[in-house]
This record gives C-alpha cells, sequence and structure tokens, in this order.
C-alpha cells in the first residue's frame, strides 16, 4: 500500500458507471489519485506519454518542488547539504534515510573506502575495448560485468548481499570511470589511494600518472565533491525509473545500475553538460552573443540555447547557485578568470536574469550551465562529463533499487499501451498478395 494518506476520493463516471479513486495525500507536494484498481472496475487504462502525470512509486528518498526550484534529500535542502555536508556524508543520508553519527560516519567511510579496488582481472575487460571506446561505452560493459565477479552479492532477496553490492559499487565507480579515462587516453591505470578522500581518490586516479606525483588542490576536490552531491538523486527521472523498471524483474544489481548508466548516456538526460560547453564554444566571443541570442528566439531557427531553463524547476535550478560558486573557485585557482569561455558563459548568465525573453519563458541557468566549465578547467575531455555524472547518480540509483525491493507492493514494470496499429486481419499467402 502507498503510503500517502487516503481520506478522499475522486469519483469517475464511465458511460453511467461511478469509480471511486482514492485521493492520496503525500508529505509535500500534489495530492495523487490511485488509479490501481481503475482497469479492474471500468476496464480502461490512462494515457501519459512518458509518464509526466504518474506516480510510479512512492518514495521517501527525494523531493522536487519545480515552482519553488526546491530539491530535498531525505528532508535536507540542496543548499545546507552543499555548504555544510560532503559526498559520502550524503550518500549515508540516502542510503539510510538519516545523517550518520560520526561513529556511523567513520564506519561507513571506512567501508567505502576499503572497496575502490576492482578485481584484478577486470584489467582485461577494459582493454577489450577499442582504445577510441566512448568511456561510458565502457562503464555500462565494465558495471555489468561485475555480476561475473561478485557472486556473492547478487542474490536480491538477502539484505547482507544488497549492503554488500551498494557498498561495492559507490566504492567501486570511481576507479571504473577514471579507468575508463585513462584507457581513453592510453595511460595507464592508477590503483585507489586509501589516504584520499572520495573525490580526491577519484582526481589522483584520473590525472596522476607513474612519471610524476600529482597532489590533489583541496579545492578542486571540494568542487568535486560538490558536483557529486549535486548529482547524487533527482527523483524519478529517466535512468532511475529505469533502474527501477529493470530492477523490478529481479535483476542482479550490477545490471540494473548498468542499465541506468545506459540510459543516462542519452544527449536528452546526461549529456546537457556536454552539450552547454559545446554551445558555448560555438559562440566563442562575448561580441557575437548578441547573434545567437536573436537565434534563440527566432521560432523559424533550429538552435537552442543549452543550459537554460529545466523540465522540472519552473523558476530556478536550486543547484545552479552552488555551481556557480565552484565555478568562480575553481577558474579562480587555476588562474583562468579570463577564460573566453567563461566570459561568454557569465555574459549570458546576465541576459538570461534581465532579457524580458528569458525572464518571460523562465530560461534561467541550471546546473548543467556551470558544470561543464568546471570539469573542462579541472582537465577533463567532454567525453568524461556524462561518465562523472554517472558515478555521482550511482548512489542515488542503488537507494531507489534498494527502496523499490524493501517495498512489499512492488510489482515487474508493465506499462500498457494506447493501440493504433492494425486490427484483426487474416493471413493472406503470398501468391495472393
Amino acid at each position: 500500500m502507498a503510503d500517502g494518506k487516503h481520506t478522499r476520493s475522486a469519483t469517475l463516471t464511465i458511460e453511467g458507471k461511478e469509480i471511486d479513486l482514492p485521493i492520496l495525500s503525500p508529505t509535500v507536494g500534489p495530492d495523487v489519485l490511485d488509479i490501481r484498481k481503475l482497469y479492474a472496475q471500468g476496464n480502461v487504462f490512462t494515457y501519459d506519454p512518458g509518464f509526466t502525470s504518474t506516480a510510479s512509486c512512492d518514495s521517501t528518498i527525494t523531493y522536487i518542488d519545480g515552482d519553488e526550484g526546491e530539491l530535498l534529500y531525505r528532508g535536507y535542502p540542496i543548499e545546507q547539504l552543499a555548504e555544510k555536508s560532503h559526498f559520502l556524508e550524503v550518500c549515508y543520508l540516502l542510503l539510510y534515510g538519516e545523517l550518520p553519527d560520526a561513529a556511523q560516519m567513520e564506519d561507513f567511510e571506512n567501508r567505502v573506502t576499503r572497496h575502490t579496488m576492482l578485481h584484478e582481472q577486470m584489467q582485461y575487460f577494459f582493454r577489450g575495448f577499442r582504445r577510441d571506446a566512448h568511456p561510458m561505452a565502457t562503464m555500462v560493459g565494465v558495471v555489468g560485468a561485475m555480476s561475473a565477479f561478485y557472486h556473492d552479492s547478487t542474490d536480491v532477496n538477502d539484505p547482507w548481499q544488497r549492503e554488500v553490492a551498494a557498498i561495492r559499487m559507490i566504492a567501486k565507480m570511481p576507479t571504473i570511470a577514471a579507468w575508463a579515462f585513462k584507457y581513453s587516453v592510453g595511460q595507464p591505470f592508477v590503483y585507489p589511494r586509501n589516504s584520499l578522500d572520495y573525490a580526491g581518490n577519484f582526481l589522483n586516479m584520473c590525472f596522476a600518472v607513474p612519471a610524476e606525483d600529482y597532489v590533489v588542490d583541496p579545492i578542486l576536490s571540494r568542487a568535486m565533491d560538490r558536483i557529486m552531491m549535486l548529482h547524487a538523486d533527482h527523483e524519478q527521472n529517466a535512468s532511475t525509473s529505469t533502474v527501477r523498471l529493470a530492477g523490478s524483474s529481479g535483476a542482479n544489481p550490477f545490471a540494473c545500475i548498468a542499465a541506468g548508466i545506459a540510459c543516462l548516456w542519452g544527449p536528452a538526460h546526461g549529456g546537457a553538460n556536454q552539450a552547454c560547453l559545446e554551445m558555448l564554444r560555438e559562440i566563442g566571443t562575448v561580441d557575437r552573443i548578441p547573434e545567437f541570442i536573436a537565434r534563440a528566439k527566432d521560432k523559424d531557427d533550429p538552435f537552442r540555447l543549452m543550459g537554460f531553463g529545466h523540465r522540472v524547476y519552473k523558476n530556478f535550478d536550486p543547484r545552479a547557485k552552488v555551481m556557480k560558486q565552484s565555478a568562480d573557485e575553481v577558474l579562480g585557482l587555476l588562474g583562468i578568470k579570463n577564460n573566453e569561455t567563461l566570459k561568454v558563459a557569465k555574459e549570458l548568465e546576465k541576459i538570461a536574469l534581465e532579457d524580458d525573453y528569458f525572464v518571460s519563458k523562465k530560461l534561467y541557468p541550471n546546473v548543467d550551465f556551470y558544470s561543464g566549465i568546471i570539469l573542462e578547467a579541472m582537465g577533463f575531455p567532454t567525453s568524461m562529463f556524462t561518465p562523472i555524472f554517472a558515478l555521482s547518480r550511482t548512489v542515488g540509483w542503488i537507494a531507489q533499487w534498494k527502496e523499490m525491493i524493501g517495498d512489499p507492493t512492488q510489482k515487474i514494470g508493465r506499462p500498457r499501451q494506447l493501440y493504433v496499429g492494425a486490427p484483426r486481419r487474416d493471413y493472406v499467402e503470398v501468391e495472393s498478395r
């Protein structure tokens, strides 16, 4: 049974027959019509392409208020977490529902830190890909292959195995992403270091080389930690829904997360920050901005401004403010405050917040607007933007997957359809066609 409170109902009349539909009230957010009995009682389905008006589950993990520009992890505003918390603490919060005390945090950090190594034979999987393979393609394959190496954490009906699988994926995903990057640029793999924090360890595995020492700058580590935190979960988006749908069949957790990575790879989902950076590069210089603004306003021009507005957030993206602060810190540290791409970004932001066209259509800068600039400044190619998104979102996928597995009302996903094909017809022999 859904957790929402049921005190009212709505009446639907179909050909004279009245059907009562319970109205469920969430902790926060709009009420929800419970239509689970609609087909049995009324012999009709609902039609909702993209499921934009349909709640596929009840959840206690993440809440988004698009009108207010609010994102809550287990009730905590993302702005507070970004200022005061760190990624592994947010991981604990998403997985277990509450912020940890000091002993719980130490235990959790130790468990994650000591599971960052990959099975040595997994190196062969990386080396089986072509040198020019996209890192996301490598990640999909390697994460899916984890079920071939970690048999002792694939039984979804065993709570302890689910726990082990969760820790393994959170711990090993940075190693997988970093090795995918190293392989793509022809450099040797760098093993994890237990002396570094989560974000710093990832940066070290990406940029250290055997020939010289690499010192992780705390500002860059903090910026990466924030990027991970801001992308850790985002309610029932396409990739999260994919993980839940795959998991509803009882598939092993590694296969489910691999499915989420494959979905995230789509340019309409995880590739937005890459598209935004490419757009800023296309504009090139500040003096060309008016030309592109005019194109964006032209209904007959296919050009779109990337990094503005959001499908869910209708006024502003609460993650964008935090990301802008990180962008200023990173670019200031690296001495590229006068970077032409950043100049274009800041001028575009100014216009978006003042121009009547942007204001009326609520085209404000979103989280993707600055994250691409930060990652490029750190030295990541655009091909690594989505893999970093994937390793950040892994904890959200796992938390959602664990919640679904533990839901007694969970069923295998089976969306319905509005069939508009040919009606029943008889087969005609080929000679008579």
